[in-house]
């Protein structure tokens, strides 16, 4: 026997579930909520939808949570290719502005607001054009000025020696124009410490051209010997008066030294007539020094050791 009644309920319950899927009320229309549908609505058969139908359904579907972050991270990205492009041609419209000598353009600080800026006037420097600034002199020919000072730059004051001992340097600035030829300012001293009889003459020698920071060898021999041991080391050695701490070498019984040894003193003067006051020291003294005056012809008689 056949049960309209009955078919009649399942009609109705199959519309019921199409209907229901155009409801606000069931939520999102994915496409397994759609097959569940059609399943209910056909007893398992697959209904095909027509395309105004899926289009309806793709109007009035609610978006997911996955659909709107999709959505934005896309408009984000298309809103950065807007700014990089618009940023690139304004750009290149300050920088075709520059190269168009605009006297006035607008730049942009780091926050971003709209500055003016000014551009100086080129020059052509290679021109003859009235732009040319000529170079300004002090007024006197072959002179510049030097600062503030407006003072001149004096050669003579300038070191010229390779000297390592700053004394001895200053020493041959003076003395450059009678140097011996090749001589070597960084000759061997012989100096390794004061190996002297306390209160001897070379005693006395050794400790005052330490006091006036010049070298001194430790092994000179007696002070008739001073000569010829600083003349292998390398030091200037002449018969002339030059600089304070000089070493005046006496040969044995010269001007009352020792008959047998020989003296040696330090030149503390030079005066304008040529002679020389010296500091001396002797045996009988004690450590103690004493001066005395030479004339220039007994100074010549002498031989004299620099540095």
């Amino acid at each position: 026997m056949v049960h309209g009644a009955h078919k009649a309920r399942r009609a109705a319950k199959r519309s019921s579930a199409v209907s229901s899927l155009f409801s606000p009320a069931k939520g999102t229309h994915s496409l397994k909520a759609v097959r569940q549908v059609q399943a209910q609505a056909t007893n398992g058969a697959t209904v095909g939808l027509t395309p105004e139908v899926v289009d309806k359904l793709n109007e009035i579907a609610p978006e997911t949570r996955r659909s709107i972050r999709l959505a934005r991270e896309s408009e984000n990205r298309r809103h950065a290719v807007v700014v990089s492009a618009s940023l690139a041609a304004l750009v290149g419209a300050a920088a075709t502005a520059a190269m168009a000598g605009n006297p006035t353009k607008p730049t942009f600080d780091a926050a971003g607001e709209a500055t003016t800026t000014s551009t100086l006037k080129p020059i052509n420097a290679a021109s003859r054009s009235e732009d040319r600034i000529p170079l300004q002199s002090n007024g006197t020919q072959g002179t510049w000025s030097l600062g503030e000072s407006n003072t001149s730059l004096d050669v003579s004051a300038m070191s010229k020696s390779i000297a390592n001992n700053p004394q001895i340097a200053s020493l041959m600035d003076q003395d450059y124009k009678v140097l011996p030829a090749g001589f070597n300012p960084n000759h061997a001293t012989g100096d390794f410490g004061n190996n002297y009889e306390f209160s001897q003459c070379t005693w006395w020698v050794y400790v005052r051209r330490h006091q006036l920071g010049l070298p001194a060898g430790s092994q000179m021999g007696n002070g008739a010997q001073w000569a010829d041991s600083a003349r292998s080391l390398g030091y200037w050695v002449d018969r002339s008066a030059r600089h304070v701490g000089d070493i005046m070498v006496f040969a044995p019984g010269q001007d009352g030294s020792d008959p047998s040894y020989g003296h040696v003193a330090i030149i503390e003067k030079i005066n304008s007539d040529g002679s020389v006051t010296t500091s001396e020291c002797g045996a009988a003294f004690q450590g103690k020094t004493f001066s005395k005056t030479y004339t220039a012809a007994q100074v010549a008689a002498h031989q004299i050791i620099h540095y």
